[in-house]
């Protein structure tokens, strides 16, 4: 059997631990308090799991480690970062509990990417040496930290998705888009998405010069998500705002109203989200300024997205791009997310590695 500790739980990684809970018997710690967890403007899963008592030290954290010595346990999924005194603990004294470790996270920092692509970090370098595996989100990370280790067999991808995925690739978008513009108010032309929360490193601002650039007439924004860091769109007539959104339906009829998924930076789940209801990804260009999720990865330029240099080109291309293209890249964007992000694959790669 096997335990797995994360800070929460979010709605969205719930088919994922519920399928590994049936098939593998599994375990959930989680050391973040629930009031914690709403302030940071988390929509909670319905899961069974058990708070582990943890304490800060600065940017350190240590979490009880009785709970997950009980003898029932195997194997124990850590979060893979340097911060967690009690994993470093795990990791020393694996001779004495003889429990395997696997390390999950995303295996380079997104903050430090460009630094840590070429030369990563020498402690989570050891923390990996010191595991029994490692799971990423996406080859690109994978490949990374196989080479770094020189470890074929203690590396997996499980690709990172949404539950009830198929739900959104499955949807029926072809709602009468003349009615709902008319319900929701939207007269323009080109109708662009933007669904994430409004925190550090979003590039709020970069957002607003966007909307400023597009002629207000013929380009409509929809805003789904809140954050403090979100910017005040009260004052432009073809921005809609719809603040969070937990309900399918509503969220369905918004991307079926869109054309077009454009978030400039530091782009997450959402890509996953926007490629299964079949809109086109438009973004810049990751750098030390534009910093991007491990989703970023999800996006073929030209094929289910464009990535730019700047943010005038970007403009430009959505001034400019036919129906007919988005429509070829949403069906693009469709197949990438079968063939790639199902949750059913997710936890298939996570079971091999966990087999092995």
């Amino acid at each position: 059997m096997i335990v797995i500790l994360q800070p929460k739980i979010p709605h969205y990684r719930c088919e994922f631990f519920k399928s590994l809970q049936s098939k593998e018997g599994a375990d959930i710690f989680c050391y973040e308090s629930l009031a914690d967890v709403k302030k940071q403007g988390f929509s909670l899963s319905d899961i069974d799991f058990t708070h582990v008592k943890s304490v800060n030290f600065g940017r350190f954290l240590y979490y009880n480690i009785k709970p997950l010595l009980n003898k029932k346990y195997d194997t124990l999924v850590l979060m893979w970062t340097f911060a967690h005194i009690t994993t470093w603990i795990l990791l020393i004294l694996k001779p004495i509990h003889k429990k395997k470790i696997i390390l999950w996270g995303h295996g380079i920092s997104i903050k430090r990417y460009y630094k840590e692509q070429d030369h990563p970090s020498l402690l989570l370098k050891l923390m990996a040496k010191m595991a029994d595996g490692l799971w990423f989100y996406t080859e690109n990370e994978k490949e990374i930290w196989r080479n770094v280790l020189n470890d074929e067999k203690k590396c997996v991808a499980l690709n990172n998705t949404l539950s009830d995925l198929g739900r959104s690739l499955t949807a029926d978008l072809s709602i009468n888009k003349v009615k709902l513009k008319y319900d929701y108010g939207i007269h323009q032309h080109t109708v662009l998405i933007f669904a994430a929360r409004f925190v550090e490193h979003r590039r709020a601002d970069l957002l607003m010069k966007a909307i400023n650039m597009l002629n207000p007439a013929k380009f409509a924004i929809i805003i789904i998500g809140d954050g403090e860091d979100k910017p005040d769109f009260s004052g432009y007539k073809n921005v809609f705002d719809f603040g969070a959104i937990y309900d399918f339906d509503k969220k369905t009829e918004l991307f079926a109203l869109a054309d077009i998924y454009f978030q400039p930076a530091y782009l997450g789940l959402s890509v996953v989200e926007a490629l299964a209801y079949g809109k086109p990804v438009f973004t810049l260009k990751r750098n030390a300024e534009i910093l991007q999720g491990v989703e970023y990865g999800y996006i073929q330029d030209g094929i289910t997205g464009f990535i730019f240099e700047t943010l005038e080109k970007l403009v430009n291309k959505i001034e400019n791009i036919s129906s007919n293209e988005i429509e070829k890249m949403g069906h693009a964007a469709k197949m990438y997310v079968q063939a790639n992000l199902s949750n059913e694959k997710m936890v298939s790669n996570a079971i091999s590695l966990l087999s092995h």
